[in-house]
């Protein structure tokens, strides 16, 4: 099922999300979320998305990045779904790119992240992984372990960047912006 993306300016974006009870979770009913997820992230051609994104508040998040490998052939076959992610490791050296957000249609903005993580999380089979993530993969990941903590990638651009966009985040705030996929405010 096609879930709605829930855009700048929706309170559940700006909330740390909770962290799922597997035992008490129903296992059947959480992994249709995860594979609603993975179907609204391709529906909507993001290679990213986290659960406050489509109004759920729990820590889980889903990336894709075989649709990108033509320019990051490191991502063939990179696909994850994760549950209760948590950062053992982030690199000191760090990297800037270029970024954007199915929850902030239409802007962009470069942002400095670690160039290696370490991820620990439950896999949709419900198994601990942990994984370490280097390149456009590890910036994937970190774009969406953000959302998990209430931050957007904009909070990461530079004080002028942040400047230039602040006309469009109050656009998409106000319900003036109509992206191609199912999306709202809430």
């Amino acid at each position: 099922m096609i879930l709605p993306i829930f855009l700048f300016g929706s309170p559940v974006l700006r909330q740390a999300a909770l962290p799922v009870d597997i035992a008490a979770e129903d296992k059947d009913k959480l992994l249709q979320f995860v594979k609603d997820m993975v179907e609204t992230m391709h529906k909507a051609d993001g290679c990213g998305l986290a659960a406050p994104q489509v109004g759920v508040s729990k820590r889980i998040l889903v990336v894709d990045g075989n649709e990108l490998q033509d320019k990051y052939p490191e991502l063939k076959g990179f696909h994850r779904e994760m549950i209760n992610p948590e950062f053992t490791f982030r690199s000191e050296e760090k990297a800037s790119l270029e970024e954007g957000c199915l929850s902030i249609p239409g802007v962009d903005a470069d942002v400095l992240r670690p160039k290696v993580i370490r991820i620990s999380y439950i896999d949709a089979d419900f198994n601990p992984v942990e994984e370490e993530f280097t390149g456009f993969a590890a910036r994937m990941v970190q774009h969406e372990m953000d959302h998990l903590d209430g931050i957007v990638f904009t909070d990461h651009a530079s004080p002028i960047r942040k400047k230039m966009i602040s006309a469009k985040l109050l656009r998409i705030a106000k319900g003036k912006s109509h992206p191609s996929y199912k999306a709202k405010l809430g």
